[in-house]
């Protein structure tokens, strides 16, 4: 089990890794670079980088120990044809228009090279906060028999928060990592952290990386 608050995780016991997947969301150029999205809306950051060496150690301790590792991108086509004349108005407000900014066709979609992205990790884009949401993630997890996820990444408060609750409401065994997971506002983050235990983990568990990668290296080391 995964030392975590407030009940350890799984609440069953049972950490099966065929059954688990460390779920990396939008660790993207356009999101940690200084010309990205993020830093175009007033945001440092620095905070999301700051994550990526945790972030890595847990990628290789979820390899070794048999999940599945699953990474999400965010950005709208090359044609803009999935954007809503909403999403355009936000587009333009936020200064992006005639940019390459948040779409799939631009270099700032792509995860950041301090990332290792296996040849058969599993990669979601989507347009959306949440994974779920017009994409074929439930689909694949549900495919691979996946009913435990493991969340990092950013925005804490954003897409982490918004895939994380979804799966919970389509009941999957959630665990946020608390020190892999980032926002550029630091009340944000630490008020998205606690949402997670209220109501006696109404959003799953909360673990620091410390605690999940022991555990997955005790699995590691029970399956040979």
């Amino acid at each position: 089990m995964i030392k975590a608050r407030p009940f350890d995780f799984p609440y069953d016991g049972r950490l099966v890794a065929e059954n688990t997947a460390l779920v990396v969301i939008d660790l993207q150029q356009d999101f940690l670079s200084t010309t990205g999205y993020f830093a175009r809306q007033g945001y440092d950051p620095s905070p999301l980088r700051a994550i990526l060496p945790t972030v890595s150690r847990l990628i290789a301790a979820a390899r070794g120990a048999g999940l599945t590792i699953i990474h999400t991108r965010q950005g709208y086509r090359a044609d803009m044809a999935d954007m809503t004349p909403y999403e355009r108005w936000r587009r333009k407000r936020a200064g992006l228009e005639g940019t390459e900014i948040l779409l799939r066709s631009g270099p700032g979609f792509q995860i950041v090279p301090e990332i290792d992205v296996a040849p058969w990790d599993i990669i979601v884009d989507k347009t959306c906060n949440s994974a779920f949401t017009y994409t074929d993630l439930e689909l694949v997890l549900r495919a691979q028999g996946i009913t435990h996820l493991l969340f990092s990444g950013c925005t804490t408060d954003v897409c982490v928060h918004t895939t994380l609750r979804e799966a919970c409401d389509r009941n999957f065994q959630c665990l946020t990592i608390s020190d892999a997971c980032a926002s550029g506002d630091r009340q944000a983050h630490e008020a998205a952290l606690h949402m997670v235990t209220v109501e006696d983990g109404v959003f799953g568990a909360l673990a620091d990386s410390t605690a999940v990668i022991e555990a997955l290296s005790r699995l590691s080391d029970a399956t040979g």
